[in-house]
């Protein structure tokens, strides 16, 4: 019970960042405490890394409203490691995600009533008034994800074991290989966002070719890449610091070939 609470209170910690710029909401930092709170923090690293592959492209955008990564990250790195290991994790973080989501649906359409509040609030010019206000939906938000996450540690513990100890041996080789295409998936589905201009995939292509047939790792690849991509983001610079001079000097040179109006004194 002390570990299902410990990690319910992290989750809802980690929600009230949920809009702010600490990024303590992110799946790889939540994933690790999880693992640190259950005395196995390999497992929650590797885990983490995995829901952040698989979810970094995830986000809210205008009214939508993305699945729910922090529930998600920690009930199923909570279960999964209790349960087998990062196939689990990722098999049990997916409808988890997407069933909290329901709730922050509700929660976002209820908190809109708030608003006429706000602004009569903020019209008397009392900004501590203002922040207090902000308070509720803090507290609504700590409970969204705090709540389930308790009870879904709490009670499904013991029942994930049995129904994984069940489980057909084909069935776990499985979800091994969805855990391992997923992450490729997220991958590709951030690559489509960020590479848009047709230049970029040549830095695509040669990194793909230091990893593959030159065997390295990370790091190194990450090394060689940082120089040539300051070259090309001051390249961006000077070009666009060029396009604005010479639309300035075209503005400038119509501005003097524009005809002047001569007047004469009567």
């Amino acid at each position: 019970m002390t570990t299902a609470l410990l990690v319910a209170c992290w989750a809802g910690f980690c929600a009230l960042d949920d809009l702010g710029p600490q990024m303590i909401r992110r799946p790889l930092l939540i994933a690790t405490v999880v693992g640190l709170i259950m005395g196995n923090l390999r497992a929650g690293l590797l885990i983490g890394a995995t829901l952040e592959v698989m979810w970094m492209g995830v986000g809210n955008v205008g009214a939508y409203s993305a699945p729910d990564l922090i529930s998600g990250s920690a009930i199923g790195t909570a279960l999964g490691i209790a349960s087998g290991g990062t196939a689990t994790a990722v098999a049990l973080a997916v409808p988890t995600s997407l069933l909290a989501q329901q709730l922050l649906i509700l929660y976002r359409s209820g908190i809109v009533y708030l608003n006429p509040i706000m602004e009569k609030t903020a019209a008397t010019g009392d900004f501590n008034k203002v922040y207090r206000v902000n308070y509720f939906p803090m507290f609504l938000v700590f409970l969204i994800r705090a709540v389930p996450t308790f009870l879904a540690i709490y009670f499904g513990s013991g029942a994930i074991k049995v129904v994984v100890n069940a489980l057909p041996k084909q069935i776990m080789t499985g979800l091994t290989i969805a855990g391992s295409i997923i992450p490729a998936v997220g991958i590709g589905l951030l690559m489509l966002m960020m590479i848009k201009k047709g230049e970029l995939w040549v830095f695509f292509i040669a990194g793909f070719a230091l990893a593959v047939y030159l065997k390295l790792a990370v790091l190194p690849v990450t090394l060689i890449a940082l120089p040539f991509a300051l070259i090309y983001d001051y390249a961006i610079q000077d070009h666009r610091a060029a396009s604005k001079e010479d639309a300035s000097g075209d503005s400038d040179k119509k501005e003097d070939d524009s005809p002047t109006e001569e007047t004469y004194d009567l």
